[in-house]
């Protein structure tokens, strides 16, 4: 395994360093310019479009974000980047832009989004985006489909797996995924502690960052059960 101390040096802004979508919006240049002002990690989402382009962005539907009907993966990079995110100047990037943006000035999170059937090729386009990048980055997913395809379509690139639950359930899902060469999880803090981010950590010596972090309470938990957190809300300088 590669060494990934890099991953919980520093807190991780969720989205970038936005302002709850006020004025400055997640998953856009100005967030993640804020966040490299700060010095701050960036966790960022990434989508395919519909012309097998990673954009930046976290909805599986338009409306939220930028105000339109539809889904991201119906629409072109280039639509995308027509289309302004919270009314602001910001528009939906692509991870190619935003990489050319962080210039490795901070380390990367890039969580995989997709809907399977409909996004094939997002890890390999991901991992082509990165080829070449010579900041740190890393990459996670929610979708145990995806993560099945790290090892082959992006290998070298540090993976990890996104999770939440604590039934047995789900951490039996969890565990499932072990089997799979990630090299870090990122646990949702509300579910700590549990028995697996516990058995990750202690026997697997693997990391743990959190998310997502919005006050005291929070971020203790992370402390006490977790390596790094992932953050929104507040400055965690």
């Amino acid at each position: 395994m590669s060494d990934i101390s890099w991953l919980t040096r520093r807190p991780i802004a969720h989205r970038g360093f936005h302002d709850l979508n006020v004025k400055r919006w997640e998953n856009t240049l100005s967030a993640f310019d804020a966040a490299i002002d700060k010095g701050y990690a960036i966790e960022c989402d990434v989508h395919l479009s519909s012309d097998g382009v990673p954009v930046v962005f976290h909805d599986h539907v338009l409306t939220r974000l930028v105000g339109q009907e539809g889904h991201v993966h119906d629409k072109t990079a280039a639509d995308l980047a027509q289309m302004r995110v919270g009314g602001t100047d910001d528009h939906v990037p692509t991870l190619a832009e935003m990489l050319a943006r962080v210039r490795g000035r901070v380390p990367l999170v890039i969580e995989l989004k997709g809907i399977e059937g409909q996004d094939t090729g997002l890890v390999a386009a991901v991992a082509q985006a990165l080829d070449g990048y010579e900041g740190e980055a890393a990459i996670m997913s929610f979708d145990h489909w995806l993560i099945r395809q790290f090892e082959t379509d992006a290998p070298g690139i540090p993976a990890g797996l996104t999770a939440h639950g604590r039934t047995i359930r789900d951490l039996e899902a969890h565990f499932s995924m072990l089997a799979h060469p990630i090299s870090f999880v990122s646990f949702g803090v509300m579910d700590l502690p549990n028995p697996f981010v516990t058995f990750v950590r202690e026997k697997l010596a693997m990391p743990v960052i959190t998310w997502t972090v919005r006050d005291q309470w929070a971020q203790d938990l992370t402390t006490a059960h977790a390596d790094q957190m992932t953050f929104e809300g507040f400055d965690a300088a």
